[in-house]
């Protein structure tokens, strides 16, 4: 195959399932489930293979449902408190519940209702009525009647239901076994430290989990090497050894990727190349009768397009009708691109703001493990789309459930690790509230709070003119908002360098007269603010900065890029080169505050994080631990509108 055509095309993704399902159904795939017996004890969480019927009724005899004595109910068809009924020895009986009732006797009579005469003589003056507080023979279930049917998860409550009626074993299908394969020359085993060049191998762990978890018996393969005859030899081994086969990497148009080539040698490529984003280099194919799917290397495509094109399989094989996916409506915070052409899925993260509920893009990128992690949902826009616009309505999928959504604490505006500290100990503490953060920089906060799309921004912009942080842009852009500014923390802002500052770099002026590289942090970022300030100050033109317009959006994406030697410095916080150990050059020390609109003010969240801030000694001495902070005013109102 010529590398130039290793993608049949990309094929929309309703024609890539439909062609899918019908090369799946051309094979009797989703009639190809074992069937096994086993014990009902043993049954929890499988699935039947056939219909579970009663072996006997229950209850099995007519059993009294309450204490009290057993009558014939026509001997108190007149009873009344005018006129009590007397019974006399073999007219009642008593029993408790549970009894077997004997069949002389139609109906119990609760012992609250009965007064004794005597040992043997009893009165009542309460009509009976037939068969009452009696359960009678099958009222639960009937011999013969279906408990239930063929391809059904079993629960606690039905192993009960079939224990009850005589049924000890039963016929359950066996899940598909799957085996992924990962493949790659530069993987790793995890617990193995990368060197330059190789990736720990962790997708396998992850899609197996994901397998599991929608009911296939999914492990992990060892990783193939970049190696034709080698890959080969694997799939060839595992299509007979298994109900279906995840590939992992290798499915795009590398010169390293030989999947697709090896599929069409050994079976049929029935699609290759999905318009999606992300997940579009996926193959779809079958190889001796047996279902191979080969996902992208990324994370994120792979477990994005194994939603879309496995998940339906297992349920399918397993005769099970696949859970509705749940939905819910948000505004989104900010404005969406589509890409043109394909159907994308977007990340989103969710918060209750008010009345509104905010949907915010989680991060981008098909690597962006984090992404997923932090997901609350997805959006789809859909191929033809433009996309969407900021305040516009959105349908999400929901990644986990609403009521987790409902107790997150939105957080928009400039990073800091305090945050991270903060949401630990708040999930610690309340498990029910989440913190969901976007690293927008400090205006991005303030624009947010502006739009009603956050319950907090944490900012620290520095008026050059009067030396006050915060205050002067509050008052510029939120002057309609009553709120207060609290603050979290001073920290010490400074130049991040290598370990041990090889290049003996003491402040910008090395920066410039060196032409060393640097990073910068984005437009209305704080810390962009100080850096300008900074270098005003110094008299140095920002086009001697070599690196000046290269930015980024968090203090630890700043100090990553010089602990791995993308450059030699940029501006950050003293707390973002501990975490990464690596060496920090002090510049100023800046203010932290949070910007509070007071409607939330009383909201149980934002409660219980001023609590963790204002008395919290675990809060203290976590924070010291990371270095570079002072919390002198912590909690404290800075700022009131």
């Amino acid at each position: 195959m010529n590398q130039k055509d290793i993608y049949v095309r990309n094929m929309p993704l309703t024609e890539a399932r439909e062609k899918w399902q019908t090369a799946l159904r051309e094979i009797n795939f989703f009639d190809s489930a074992e069937v096994e017996e086993t014990g009902v004890e043993d049954a929890l969480g499988l699935v039947t293979g056939g219909p579970v019927f009663a072996a006997h009724s229950s209850p099995a005899y007519n059993a009294a449902a309450m204490d009290g004595i057993a009558v014939h109910f026509a001997d108190l068809a007149a009873a009344s408190d005018a006129a009590p009924v007397r019974l006399k020895g073999d007219q009642f009986k008593p029993v408790n519940t549970g009894n077997n009732l004997p069949q002389e006797f139609d109906a119990v009579v609760m012992i609250e209702d009965v007064h004794y005469v005597n040992e043997h003589e009893v009165e009542l003056a309460i009509p009976a009525t037939p068969w009452q507080h009696v359960r009678t023979i099958g009222e639960d279930i009937v011999a013969t009647e279906l408990i239930l049917p063929v391809g059904h998860r079993i629960r606690p409550i039905d192993q009960g239901a079939m224990l009850a009626t005589g049924v000890t074993r039963v016929l359950v299908k066996k899940a598909p076994g799957v085996l992924v394969i990962p493949t790659g020359s530069e993987l790793i085993q995890p617990g193995t430290a990368p060197e330059p060049g190789q990736i720990i191998e962790f997708n396998s762990r992850i899609l197996a989990g994901y397998l599991n978890e929608w009911g296939a018996q999914a492990k992990g393969g060892a990783p193939v090497s970049d190696d034709k005859d080698k890959l080969r030899s694997a799939i060839s081994d595992a299509v007979w050894e298994n109900d279906f086969v995840i590939i992992n990497a290798g499915a795009s148009a590398g010169t390293r990727d030989y999947t697709s080539t090896i599929l069409a040698e050994l079976g049929e490529v029935v699609v290759h190349g999905v318009a999606t984003k992300p997940g579009k280099p996926v193959i779809l194919a079958i190889v001796d009768g047996t279902p191979v799917v080969g996902l992208p290397g990324y994370p994120v495509s792979a477990i994005l397009t194994m939603r879309l094109f496995v998940q339906e399989m297992i349920y399918g094989f397993m005769d099970m009708q696949q859970p509705a996916a749940q939905w819910t409506t948000a505004r989104m915070s900010r404005p969406m691109h589509s890409a043109m052409g394909v159907d994308e899925f977007v990340r989103i993260t969710l918060g209750q703001v008010g009345e509104e509920l905010m949907a915010t893009p989680a991060g981008k990128g098909a690597g962006a493990v984090m992404s997923l992690v932090r997901a609350d949902g997805l959006l789809t826009l859909p191929a033809g789309s433009e996309g969407v616009g900021t305040g516009e309505e959105v349908q999400i999928e929901l990644l986990r459930p609403l009521t987790d959504v409902q107790s997150t604490l939105v957080v928009i505006g400039s990073h800091d690790n305090i945050i991270d500290v903060l949401a630990n100990l708040l999930h610690k503490g309340r498990k029910t509230i989440r913190i969901s953060s976007a690293h927008v920089g400090s205006m991005g906060g303030i624009m947010a709070i502006r739009r009603g799309e956050a319950h907090l921004a944490g900012s620290h912009l520095l008026d050059e003119e009067t030396g006050e942080y915060n205050v002067s842009f509050i008052k510029r852009f939120l002057a309609d908002t009553p709120l207060q500014l609290i603050n979290l923390c001073y920290r010490q802002q400074g130049l991040i360098v290598a370990k041990g500052n090889p290049l003996k770099i003491n402040g910008f002026e090395d920066v410039a007269e060196q032409k060393l590289s640097f990073i910068n942090r984005q437009n209305g970022a704080g810390t962009r603010l100080l850096t300008d300030k900074t270098l005003k100050d110094l008299g140095i033109d920002p086009n001697d900065i070599n690196g000046y317009e290269h930015e980024e959006y968090t203090h630890m994406s700043v100090a990553a890029a010089i602990a791995n030697g993308s450059v030699n410095c940029g501006m950050g916080i003293l707390a973002a080169a501990n975490a990464l150990n690596i060496d920090f050059v002090p510049v100023a020390e800046e203010r932290y505050d949070l910007i509070i609109p007071k409607q939330f003010l009383d909201d149980k969240k934002i409660m219980a994080l001023l609590d963790l801030i204002r008395s919290s000694s675990e809060f203290t001495e976590l924070v010291n631990r990371l270095g570079g902070y002072s919390l002198r005013d912590s909690g404290n109102i800075m700022y009131e509108q």
